[in-house]
This record gives structure tokens, C-alpha cells and sequence, in this order.
């Protein structure tokens, strides 16, 4: 379970997010942008 965990933790990291918006073509500002929202939104609540 606490692998499980660990893997959730890492997919759903604002950096790791971060990432994956870059790769899929998005600016710097926008990806930057959308991670401090997902951050504050979804990330802090989840974990």
C-alpha cells in the first residue's frame, strides 16, 4: 500500500504535472500558472 501511495504522490507532484504540460506543447507561464492553481486547488487537498 505505501507503494501505492508513493506512486500517487509522484504522478499528481505539481513539478511532475509541471512536466507533462511542458511535453505537451504549453508555455512556461501557462504551465506555470496552471500548476500553482492545481497546486493550491487539488494537490494540498489530496495529500
Amino acid at each position: 500500500m505505501k507503494a501505492l501511495k508513493d506512486m500517487a504522490r509522484h504522478i499528481l507532484n505539481p513539478l511532475h504535472v509541471f512536466c507533462r504540460l511542458r511535453q505537451l506543447g504549453m508555455s512556461v507561464p501557462a504551465a506555470r500558472r496552471m500548476c500553482r492553481v492545481y497546486e493550491y486547488c487539488v494537490y494540498r487537498l489530496v495529500l
